[in-house]
């Protein structure tokens, strides 16, 4: 296996038999929180990723054991000025049309919390796996923002226009077993288990 990393958050491994890789969000002391620096990074390993013809599939995980990604860096976001923000939005909507327009299937390894953004990331996937430790949604609205990283279009794709509204507008949090059942993920596997069961699929 080797190992290429994308700025000081993002790690690519690929894989000598199989033909997958993984992109590992790597920023464990903020729980994969994305900043700007890291949104820039995750596009990056889409674009290479999507160049390299050894690559035939891509697993979307994480290092940190409690958290997938818990969405935007809040602490960043509140420091921008409306102009900072400007600028911003087209890096962060990089890395969620990179991972969405990947030209080979993706897999989401979900554990732990993956939150507004951090569930986006794993919707822009074609599949998603989780343990039993994981809890996923879109607060957004809970602090006066939509989910702007494709959240509003593939929810609904996953679990129709009703129940995405209802997911959205209430910011509510969905632990594994409920979203296992409703097709907010489509494979639950035991805790611990998501890395190696997301390989399968593909």
């Amino acid at each position: 296996m080797s190992e290429e990393r994308f700025g000081e958050f993002v790690l690519v491994r690929r894989h000598e038999q199989g033909h997958v890789a993984e992109l590992v969000l790597d920023r464990p002391k903020a729980m994969n929180a994305v900043s700007t620096e890291m949104a820039r990074s995750i596009a990056g390993a889409c674009t290479a990723l999507g160049e390299d013809r050894e690559v035939r599939a891509v697993v979307l995980t994480s290092t940190h054991e409690r958290a997938f990604c818990v969405g935007a860096d809040l602490k960043e976001r509140n420091s921008f000025s409306d102009a900072d923000l400007l600028r911003q939005r087209p890096v962060t909507r990089g890395a969620y049309t990179g991972v969405l327009e990947l030209p080979v299937p993706t897999v989401a390894a979900v554990h732990g919390f993956a939150l507004g953004g951090g569930f986006e990331l794993a919707l822009a996937c074609d599949v998603i796996v989780a343990d039993r430790t994981a809890v996923v949604g879109l607060p957004e609205v809970s602090v006066g923002v939509i989910p702007g990283g494709g959240g509003t279009q593939l929810l609904p794709r996953r679990v129709g226009a009703a129940r995405a509204a209802e997911l959205i507008f209430s910011a509510r949090r969905v632990e594994a077993a409920e979203a296992g059942e409703s097709g907010l993920v489509d494979h639950l596997v035991e805790e611990g288990r998501d890395r190696e069961a997301a390989r399968w699929p593909v």
